[in-house]
């Protein structure tokens, strides 16, 4: 049998032994002992590599053209490709929200002739009926968005129908979007805890990176969350948390274990940076919910290893170095974000390397569950039949992370990772079997990537396919 590539001499995850994977029609056609498959247009050898599935990035913002200064379409998958992410999940707030199916359309179109990697879009559900919910699923949202937390003053467009600090409102988007089975994607924060401790904060140094976690306690994204919690015992939606920060919120999410069907994700800068980092770094490291203690980073990973959390994102967020110096040094002012694209796979890679994880645990973590969340059956797993999004990995090489080498268009911004050096270096990222990143270096053009929606509907391609 021909293909039209095999990865010849790769070792997975999962198993430890040397072998071939074929790739045909952009999907992993066999997988066998190395040396077993030969006939192919293009041979890739992966001799002392590992082969791992390419990560599914679900908590990225990019949002051109509306800000294209802090980066593209183009730009920022391109750091994805680069960083062993083949699939990412933009979300809504843009310039205006994508909170209709008619901008859904408008999102995927921007996004069609420029991505390098597949790419699913949120939707923000301003329109709570059936038929408004219903007609952004008929679009192909990954998922559904919302935040806890009013909108920030001056950001009406980007938070129209984002914004649901009231928990009446809450439970009627928990109880509209059960109805389409998608899952609903919650930034989790407490506005009046917010207000109570902004208020507090004003009389602290506003230098201080210790000041953005006394305006931003963990108790805010823990009573956020309990709250949902509560709620989704009666609407039993889909829920999921976006970027849990605390040991606190841990602890809430262990102690309703059961009640629902809920998920949560924690991202590298959590696992890997403290708030001693961000002091060193300043407000390029601002991020909210903010980067918190080293007993916040060991729950963190506590609830990696017992299941409790069981995804890992990036919330990669760029901004432009104009837009964060002109904050310098006043914490509570600075716009919060920092990119990530290029970090998630290099660090969790690193701590499996390193012994704190198990290899085949970050392929979950990574993608499978991802997968299986947002119902992406093709996707997240090396498997006959499944889209052959594949990373290779040197696990004898090193990633040092350097802003003259970083892809994204926000790199002048990324020093809460500068200078960090990870075991293992990826080699070579490939999209439906097609090499879209070698050796740092893009090789493919732009529009390589698809439109991906959950399984469940038809979502045709720019080429008239389905995912």
């Amino acid at each position: 049998m021909a293909f039209d590539t095999i990865i010849a001499g790769g070792r997975m995850a999962e198993n430890n032994q040397p072998l071939d994977m074929g790739i045909t029609e952009g999907r992993i056609a066999a997988i066998a002992p190395a040396g077993s498959l030969s006939e192919a247009r293009d041979m890739i050898d992966a001799s002392g590599k590992i082969v791992l599935p390419g990560a599914i990035d679900i908590h990225v913002h990019i949002r051109a053209p509306g800000f294209s200064e802090r980066g593209t379409v183009e730009t920022e998958t391109a750091a994805a490709a680069a960083g062993g992410v083949t699939t990412l999940f933009e979300m809504p707030i843009t310039d205006p929200c994508c909170n209709s199916a008619e901008r859904v359309a408008v999102r995927r179109q921007h996004f069609a002739t420029r991505a390098l990697v597949d790419f699913g879009l949120f939707g923000a559900p301003a329109d709570l009926s059936e038929t408004g919910v219903s007609a952004l699923t008929r679009a192909g949202v990954i998922a559904f968005k919302i935040f806890t937390t009013a909108a920030p003053e001056g950001r009406a467009e980007e938070f129209e129908g984002l914004a649901y600090p009231d928990e009446g409102d809450e439970l009627k988007v928990l109880e509209a979007v059960a109805k389409t089975g998608r899952v609903v994607v919650v930034h989790a924060e407490s506005e009046q805890l917010l207000n109570h401790f902004g208020t507090l904060g004003r009389t602290l140094d506003p230098s201080r990176a210790e000041t953005h976690i006394c305006m931003r306690p963990a108790l805010c994204e823990a009573v956020a969350i309990a709250r949902l919690l509560t709620l989704n015992i009666k609407a039993q939606a889909k829920l999921h948390f976006a970027h849990i920060s605390s040991a606190l919120s841990v602890d809430i999410l262990r102690r309703f274990s059961g009640t629902s069907d809920f998920s949560a994700e924690t991202c590298p800068h959590y696992l890997f940076r403290t708030v001693e980092d961000v002091e060193r770094s300043g407000v390029d490291a601002k991020i909210n919910p903010p980067v918190r203690y080293r007993s916040d980073q060991e729950a963190l990973w506590s609830a990696l290893d017992d299941g409790t959390i069981s995804h890992v994102a990036t919330d990669h967020a760029g901004f432009s170095l104009a837009e964060k110096q002109a904050a310098k040094d006043n914490f509570p002012a600075a716009p919060p974000g920092s990119p990530g694209l290029e970090m998630l796979l290099p660090s969790m890679l690193d701590a499996a390397l390193s012994g704190r994880i198990g290899l085949a645990r970050v392929t979950e973590l990574l993608a499978a569950n991802a997968a299986d969340r947002f119902g992406l059956k093709q996707k997240g797993r090396i498997r006959p039949g499944m889209d052959a999004d594949l990373v290779l990995i040197d696990p004898n090489g090193q990633t040092t992370i350097d802003p003259k080498r970083l892809l994204t268009q926000a790199r002048a911004v990324s020093g809460l990772y500068q200078g960090m050096v990870f075991k293992g270096a990826i080699t070579t990222t490939l999209v439906r079997g097609t090499t879209v990143a070698h050796n740092g270096e893009i090789v493919a053009p732009p529009g390589t990537g698809r439109f991906v929606s959950p399984d469940d509907i038809f979502c045709p391609t720019q080429s008239g396919g389905s995912q």
